[in-house]
């Protein structure tokens, strides 16, 4: 199959119609509109997985879904939590449905195979629910739906690269080395390099409360310091994704 583009939203109906016929993986990002810190743009939790999902369309003759801008709440421990502004959330309700209703779609134009990459560490069990939801509804159509998020399938070996003085774990990185870094790999020109913070880590318990502690966090909105993020440590994660990512949509989707 070729097609002047992987992007479904720049695609006319006949050519959507004619990519259709060669039963192709759809490609559903999804993320949150957040704050990332004083660096980085509000969107980035759905712009990483648009660019990793795009990279991956092209060597599977895939197509890119517009991404899912909105997702689950930013909790404090995770992303910073509501005291910033611009950090927008659905109730978790509202995003499965959104899921559901967008793979139900999907299945009704004759998709078959979808895999949904998501970039926001809230998200997981409402798009889960989402997908088993519109498995549900469309019933035995051959329709098989795979769901991802990027990081965990960085290995030990581009970790210990990566992270030179330890990985802190996914829920420290918001904001941090592995978002800044992939963000100056995919879109230099959103970073504001001038502003990368090197603040400690966070320093919260081990629970959640409401209303949120917003002094959990700090100021910056990153949890842990970006000053060794770096466009060539987003490249090797690149890399990896692309190489690992692609061979996991190949087994699941394309055998």
């Amino acid at each position: 199959m070729t097609q002047a583009t992987v992007m479904m939203a720049e695609m006319t109906w006949p050519e959507f119609a004619a990519c259709l016929e060669h039963d192709p993986i759809v490609f559903l990002p999804t993320g949150m509109l957040e704050q990332h810190g004083p660096h980085l743009p509000m969107g980035v939790d759905h712009l990483l997985p648009t660019a990793i999902a795009a990279m991956i369309a092209r060597d599977v003759d895939g197509i890119v879904a517009p991404p899912l801008n909105y997702g689950y709440k930013s909790m404090p421990r995770t992303g910073g939590g509501p005291s910033f502004p611009g950090s927008t959330g659905l109730d978790g309700a509202t995003l499965s449905a959104t899921v559901r209703d967008v793979i139900r779609e999907f299945a009704r134009h004759g998709v078959r195979r979808v895999c949904v990459i998501d970039g926001h560490f809230e998200n997981r069990w409402f798009l889960n629910e989402g997908i088993d939801l519109a498995m549900r509804e469309v019933g035995d159509t051959g329709l098989r739906v795979m769901c991802l998020q990027h990081w965990d399938f960085l290995t030990q070996e581009t970790l210990d690269d990566v992270f030179t003085d330890g990985y802190p774990g996914i829920e420290l990185e918001h904001a941090a080395v592995l978002e800044t870094s992939l963000m100056l790999h995919f879109h230099p020109e959103l970073v504001r390099t001038d502003r990368i913070p090197d603040n400690a880590p966070m320093d919260a318990p081990p629970y959640d409360i409401w209303p949120a502690c917003k002094e959990w966090v700090p100021e910056t909105g990153a949890l842990t310091s970006a000053a060794q993020a770096s466009a060539e440590k987003g490249a090797l994660m690149a890399a990896q994704y692309r190489r690992d990512m692609t061979a996991a949509v190949q087994r699941e989707l394309l055998s």
